[in-house]
């Protein structure tokens, strides 16, 4: 019986407040909406915070409270972990306010909301640039933030997401090898504008053994007339591999590459 009565006042409850935001939904009164939309957001209720949002934006358009409406419409959608239209009104705020309140707030939010939608390194990467070029926006804008650390450094693991894919992209031409064309000559292409693109990357040591199996591969591959010349690109890679990592952990495999080659150009 306490139970059942339990139940019917908690339905009560549901059935008013849904009732009241239908309520506050249809009224013509702004400031009422406004009111209970902050309300709302406030209680963790982000859905209908950004309906009412949503409708003031209309209303507001072109007024003093219309860049703090359109703020609160993104933050709503941010609650709901809508990245994506948080994004999009992000956006729409730093086109439209460039010297607004929240510019700062938006500007570094546009950043991170691409983080967040940023997929693994195998996908396509167009939110991962995004966020770079959102946070370095910020870092150049408001260069005494106490967010600019924190933009730092999601730059600086996007940018080793950017390497990794680069080495992964690299890898497959590597094994393509000469499958339909001299894949080895792609593999050394996308790998040194990875060196060139990422020089601080931690997959530095691979991509620079990338490149010289690559020119190994290549070399043992090539017609005769072109062997010679390509052995030598590969005993100058190796050097280049060497003078950076002495004893890095596939300097038994370079060494041989460097016999390999010398011996041919011996004969």
């Amino acid at each position: 019986m306490v139970k059942r009565v339990f139940l019917i006042v908690i339905v009560g409850i549901l059935v008013v407040s849904c009732g009241s935001y239908r309520k506050i939904q249809k009224s013509q009164d702004p400031e009422l909406k406004y009111n209970a939309a902050i309300n709302y957001f406030q209680d963790g209720k982000y859905t209908k915070a950004a309906s009412l949002f949503d409708d003031l934006s209309t209303y507001y358009r072109g007024t003093r409270k219309a860049q703090e409406v359109l703020y609160m419409l993104a933050e709503s959608y941010m609650g709901q972990k809508d990245y994506y239209s948080a994004i999009e009104h992000y956006k729409i705020y730093v086109k439209n306010f460039p010297q607004g309140d929240y510019i700062r707030e938006c500007t570094y939010m546009k950043g991170y909301c691409n983080y967040l939608l940023s997929p693994d390194a195998r996908l396509d990467q167009s939110y991962t640039n995004e966020a770079i070029a959102a946070f370095e926006d910020f870092v150049a804008a408001f260069p005494n933030s106490d967010k600019v650390t924190d933009a730092y450094g999601y730059i600086e693991e996007l940018k080793e997401k950017l390497a990794y894919k680069a080495y992964l992209n690299a890898k497959t031409y590597y094994n393509l090898g000469i499958y339909i064309g001299n894949n080895y000559r792609s593999a050394i292409i996308v790998a040194e504008n990875a060196l060139r693109d990422y020089p601080e990357t931690k997959y530095r040591e691979e991509l620079f053994f990338l490149i010289l199996s690559s020119k190994y591969k290549e070399a043992t591959h090539s017609v005769e007339e072109k062997k010679q010349e390509r052995y030598r690109e590969v005993i100058d890679e190796y050097y280049n591999y060497e003078n950076e990592f002495p004893e890095g952990k596939n300097i038994k495999q370079a060494k041989k590459y460097l016999k390999e080659a010398n011996n041919y150009l011996k004969e």
